[in-house]
């Protein structure tokens, strides 16, 4: 297994060349209406009880390239990961296929290593939280994985997974802190760099675990393209921001952001591309109903169905004055391409009724 130390653009470019066949080459999407929206200032009415309420409002320009890994297959990026993950594992002379494999995940790691494991005739064992979402839980026992319910907390799932271990024998695919899963996920980043016409300036991520951010940041590691981390910040769920920004990873999160991909903290591998080796050039965090404006902006505007953890890059380019004063200082009259990374699709009728039904 590779470590966090050998990992680099070669590992992400090899992870890509063994995973081709298993994945979709997602597509770049661009809206003139959302960078005309995205290079306008915001109104001083818009910024009032904001952290930035009485300052001038930016005026950066943005020409936004959208990857968009709500459709790839199980409707998000996790799939490059688990794909990769079980293909290497299957080059270990060490593992037996038939104990399986076993992850916990509230829902698209779930699904993703699910479908992976069951394209090897593997066995999946999954740890999902009781409060994930019913339509998740639905697409994981579509790939006919066997899922056991544990509370929230990270600890929580980690305990029942080791319980799973103990029993099968089952080898641990963990859902973002694995050298194999970063490598994977930073494929969706090394495509999008090959589609876009123009150098990107940036990339913007979501962030939860942190192995689609630090994947994207070995990508861009031997480029100029900036790297950048998104998050919400409900109920804390801006560790990741919290972390880079104090210097020491935040290790516990309990969040019910509507971002429900998002609520763990950044794993110890993919802190250490994060932050320890400086590849993420910064952290922003964004409040619940700038993702649900983000979301309406995407299904209205794009045409396409993200969740709201995927929406969370836009949000930032489009709210966050921090950010936005940075590229209108760093952009100058020439602006930024900058690519935002869909990170998946995955959301009900349902729960889309809930989510706008008080707009």
């Amino acid at each position: 297994m590779s470590s966090p130390e050998t990992l680099t653009l070669a590992s992400v470019q090899e992870a890509h060349k063994l995973i081709k066949p298993f994945i979709h080459q997602t597509p770049v999407l661009t809206s003139t209406y959302i960078n005309t929206l995205a290079s306008t200032p915001q109104t001083p009415e818009s910024l009032s009880n904001t952290e930035w309420s009485g300052q001038t409002p930016s005026n950066p320009i943005l020409r936004i390239h959208f990857k968009c890994e709500n459709f790839q297959r199980i409707g998000a990026f996790k799939a490059r990961g688990a794909f990769h993950a079980i293909e290497r594992l299957k080059q270990s002379p060490d593992f037996d296929p038939s104990r399986g494999v076993v992850t916990h995940s509230s829902g698209n790691h779930a699904q993703a290593l699910s479908l992976a494991a069951k394209t090897s005739s593997i066995p999946a064992y999954i740890v999902m939280p009781t409060i994930s979402t019913p339509s998740k839980i639905a697409a994981t026992l579509s790939y006919s994985a066997q899922i056991t319910f544990s509370g929230p907390t990270a600890p929580e799932r980690e305990a029942a997974a080791q319980k799973i271990i103990s029993s099968t024998g089952a080898a641990l695919i963990p859902p973002y802190d694995h050298p194999h899963i970063i490598a994977g996920q930073g494929t969706a980043a090394l495509e999008l760099l090959s589609q876009v016409p123009t150098p990107l300036n940036a990339i913007i991520t979501p962030c939860g675990g942190g192995g689609l951010l630090s994947g994207t940041a070995l990508a861009c590691s031997e480029s100029k393209t900036k790297v950048f981390g998104a998050e919400p910040s409900f109920e804390g769920a801006d560790d990741g921001k919290r972390g880079y920004y104090s210097g020491k990873r935040v290790e516990a999160v309990k969040s019910l952001t509507i971002g429900d991909g998002l609520r763990t903290p950044v794993g110890k591998i993919p802190w250490s591309i994060i932050y320890e080796r400086r590849l993420v050039d910064g952290m922003y965090s964004v409040t619940e109903d700038q993702i649900r404006a983000a979301m309406r902006l995407v299904y209205e505007r794009l045409k396409v169905v993200v969740e709201p953890s995927a929406v969370v890059g836009l949000a930032v380019a489009l709210y966050n004055e921090d950010f936005r004063k940075m590229v209108e200082q760093e952009g100058g009259e020439e602006g930024w391409d900058l690519g935002v990374v869909f990170s998946g699709g995955n959301v009900s009728l349902a729960a889309l009724g809930e989510l706008f039904k008080d707009q």
